[in-house]
């Protein structure tokens, strides 16, 4: 019995660090994405980000008329906030824009496009990159300045990728912790309320008995 648990636990943990591992590879691998947005409408991306982060975005309208200038309805609004109450970006009218912050919290953060209205209505192609943690690195950079060969560099990659995996782990343990506290917290309160609500009924029980018994005594029935 106790080598099959230890079997079974030790799968667990197997298929655990896959699912991390392949948060992490896929999080490594950002591409930027394209959305449309109609002037006079807004649009939001969200994006749940660990606290002592480091994130970066870079966003500009796509010109679909190439040789030429863009219009100047083309400008849009952009603002970057958390739903804790942070703001960490804004950029009125422009056509395009980055932005650069580390995390101060654990929190999930909303970055909205807003393209002022226009008449006629105008639709606008967005393209959009957002990237936090390890995949804010610029490896060619490192390669650069660093002159180390492919092999380091590959190196240093995996070492950076097993440290991100390594705090993602961590932070599961913590956040399970603090899901177990509340499941811990939660039964207790409802052990106390269970205990209350027998008391009540065993309460109420004894002053209808003692009433009834009352009024028979009284009518002489007993």
């Amino acid at each position: 019995m106790a080598l099959s648990q230890i079997l079974i636990k030790g799968q667990r943990i197997k298929m655990m660090f896959l699912l991390i591992l392949s948060i992490v590879v896929l999080s490594i691998n950002v591409e930027s994405i394209q959305f449309e947005l109609q002037t006079g409408q807004s649009k939001c991306m969200a994006e749940e980000i660990k606290k002592d982060c480091m994130t970066v975005g870079k966003y500009h309208i796509v010109n679909q008329t190439q040789g030429y200038p863009l219009h100047d309805s083309h400008k849009v609004t952009v603002r970057v906030t958390s739903t804790r109450g942070g703001n960490y970006h804004y950029s009125d009218n422009v056509a395009e824009g980055n932005f650069v912050f580390h995390t101060e919290e654990e929190a999930e953060y909303l970055t909205c496009f807003y393209a002022p209205d226009h008449k006629p209505p105008v639709t606008l192609t967005i393209e959009f990159e957002w990237k936090s943690g390890i995949a804010t690195k610029d490896w060619s950079t490192v390669a650069k300045k660093g002159s180390v060969e492919l092999m380091e560099l590959e190196l240093k990659k995996m070492f950076d990728m097993v440290q991100s995996l390594h705090d993602e782990m961590v932070h599961l343990r913590a956040r399970e912790e603090e899901v177990q506290e509340l499941n811990i917290a939660t039964t207790s309160k409802m052990a106390w309320l269970s205990f209350l609500s027998l008391g009540i009924c065993i309460s109420v029980a004894g002053l209808q008995f003692w009433h009834l018994k009352s009024y028979f005594e009284k009518k002489k029935l007993i």
